[in-house]
């Protein structure tokens, strides 16, 4: 876990060099994995990581030293980082928030519809005379969180590491005790499992892009004086505890495959992700009121379970669901592929297995 005394993120965050933020993140005790060159997505997978679907924990290439499965490959072993970032320096960094007992929140500004008032906060029944005239992103539903709880708005919170990211949003980065509980990561536009609208929760099964990391976009740059993550704020954790957040410590067991069950299996996980990527397609019909970012998350979120239990690769499901986000909303790819990178991360931490016959 990191402690307040160890090396700080460098303040010159615009030279740093991916294999010098590679190094901070694993001396403070953060595994870290391969972003592709100017992109913030895991680099790719081998051809046979690509090409032949299996569960993450059980790919040889993390024994032989490859990256493959994105965060899954996440380490804090020094030879591993000379050997990735001396043979591609232009790789940028992702630290898997998880096993680096990290709770990030992903506050959007991106330009979207804004539901109805009661989805805004889960579980949080906002009254008609709440004016909410101007909200227009995750910083706002956030701030007013915070103001339901006379709180300070984590996306001004001093105190703790915060990132700004090339699109206007913010990373606000916090540490949980080591016997501390642990929480799923999840996505702000999530009906059921939220903290806020636009707000996305990156923790267990999820990763954060670092600071000074840059992409085409620009650079995730430092605000502020703060250069590590504070402890998560009690209220935060009252409030992640309400929204179901929390998870078990360890990874939930999966059961090997029995004799000839992998073809009915990948059956079964094909049929149901071609339904909900139908109805992505289908909101092309329209060009609003047709729920394309819940649909394209609920998506999402079900490929992230189905490449945690092995019948689908990361890259297949991306190829799927950017096909799809593309034929419904061709002139909305950076919204597409934000909605897909968060989905994708959140539904990790669910497999999905089928029992019995199809």
């Amino acid at each position: 876990m990191p402690r307040q005394s160890e090396t700080s993120v460098p303040r010159s965050a615009g030279t740093a060099s991916p294999y010098d933020v590679a190094r901070w993140c694993a001396g403070n005790g953060w595994p870290v994995h391969p972003l592709a060159p100017g992109r913030k997505t895991p680099a790719a997978n081998c051809p046979t990581c690509r090409d032949e679907p299996h569960r993450p924990q059980d790919c040889p290439c993390h024994s032989a030293s490859r990256w493959c499965h994105g965060f899954h490959a996440a380490t804090t072993n020094l030879a591993l980082l000379d050997a990735w970032w001396g043979k591609h320096p232009t790789l940028g960094v992702g630290v898997s928030c998880g096993p680096a007992g990290l709770v990030v929140l992903d506050i959007d500004a991106h330009s979207a519809e804004v539901p109805d008032r009661n989805r805004l906060l889960p579980g949080i029944p906002i009254h008609e005379s709440v004016n909410l005239a101007g909200l227009a992103s995750g910083f706002d539903t956030l701030a007013l969180l915070a103001a339901l709880r006379n709180q300070q708005s984590p996306a001004d919170d001093d105190s703790t590491l915060r990132v700004r990211t090339p699109s206007g949003g913010l990373h606000v980065w916090y540490r949980t005790p080591p016997e501390g509980p642990r929480y799923r990561s999840s996505v702000g536009s999530s009906p059921k499992v939220a903290l806020a609208w636009q707000v996305d929760v990156r923790s267990t099964g999820g990763y954060i892009v670092t600071p000074a990391t840059r992409t085409s976009a620009g650079t995730y740059s430092p605000v502020g004086a703060a250069r590590l993550p504070a402890m998560l704020p009690d209220w935060l954790a009252t409030e992640l505890q309400r929204t179901g957040h929390p998870v078990n410590n360890g990874p939930a067991p999966v059961p090997p495959p029995g004799p000839g069950s992998p073809r009915p299996a990948r059956q079964r996980a094909n049929r149901l992700l071609e339904t909900l990527l139908d109805q992505v397609k289908d909101c092309a019909a329209a060009t609003e009121g047709t729920a394309f970012t819940e649909k394209l998350n609920r998506a999402a979120y079900t490929a992230g379970g189905l490449i945690a239990s092995g019948h689908l690769t990361d890259s297949e499901a991306r190829d799927l669901l950017t096909a799809a986000a593309d034929a419904a909303r061709p002139h909305r790819s950076r919204h597409s592929l934000a909605v897909i990178t968060s989905a994708l991360s959140a539904g990790a931490s669910r497999p999905l297995h089928f029992k019995g016959r199809p």
